[in-house]
């Protein structure tokens, strides 16, 4: 929950704003210092149609990455704020683990600079976590950043759109088949939301982009349930091969 307006001296006063990647003096609790801030890695133009996947200098006819040419994607594309390089990783770390909620707001501003076309009438639903896991964090991360979202876009939060109806291990490190393995029977449509998602177009929050196991399991239960099309949005798209092109 953001701070209100009245306390915020108060917060500033006892906890002085720092830059949560190198320590220094800010002036609010939800931002970086101006050297942070270009070092993080904004995707760039060209890219794909349909996965937004940079290209660098050349884009291919067609204008589709060769993941996507081979299996097109059943979203309807990817808004990622930055790239998964190490500024973005430490603020995922302070927002998911080291409770810097006050990050969220910040992170989604930048996600819904990528966002086009979305406005009041899309639903925002985000990438579930277990019950257990939610207990022990005391909050899911990609629904802070949906909450944030909400607020600048005006769109409608489905906070519990998706279930998770199983704890999940990590994914890295995993092949295509063992993810898929992990991954089977694990995230359902929320019988209660069912009806709000058919007909609906529908943000799919997360944090991270890594394979896109998790973020396409969730768009297939999405679409199964009837949603009409699913972007998928996230702070950070891990994506090696596109920081020489940023």
């Amino acid at each position: 929950m953001p701070v209100p307006q009245l306390l915020v001296p108060v917060v500033d006063l006892i906890f002085p704003p720092r830059c949560p990647l190198c320590g220094g003096g800010i002036g609010s609790q939800s931002g970086l210092c101006p050297q942070c801030w270009s070092t993080l890695s904004v995707p760039g133009d060209p890219a794909c149609a349909l996965c937004s996947r940079p290209f660098g200098d050349t884009m291919p006819d067609g204008g589709i990455c060769a993941p996507c040419f081979a299996q097109p994607p059943r979203h309807a594309g990817i808004a990622a704020a930055t790239l998964y390089d190490e500024p973005s990783r430490k603020l995922v770390l302070a927002l998911k683990h080291g409770r810097r909620l006050a990050l969220a707001g910040m992170m989604a501003r930048l996600i819904a600079a990528r966002l086009n076309g979305v406005d009041e009438t899309w639903l925002f639903v985000p990438v579930p976590l277990h019950r257990w896991r939610l207990w022990k964090r005391g909050y899911n991360q990609a629904a802070e950043l949906a909450r944030e979202l909400v607020r600048i876009s005006g769109g409608q939060l489905v906070v519990d759109g998706l279930e998770r109806r199983k704890p999940t291990p990590s994914l890295g490190g995993l092949g295509k088949l063992a993810r898929k393995r992990a991954l089977s029977g694990a995230i359902r449509v929320n019988p209660r939301r069912a009806g709000r998602l058919k007909g609906a177009s529908v943000v799919l929050v997360d944090d991270v982009l890594t394979s896109g196991a998790t973020s396409n399991a969730c768009v297939a239960q999405l679409r199964r349930a009837g949603a009409k099309r699913v972007v998928i949005a996230c702070f950070a798209r891990v994506l090696d091969e596109a920081l020489d092109h940023t």
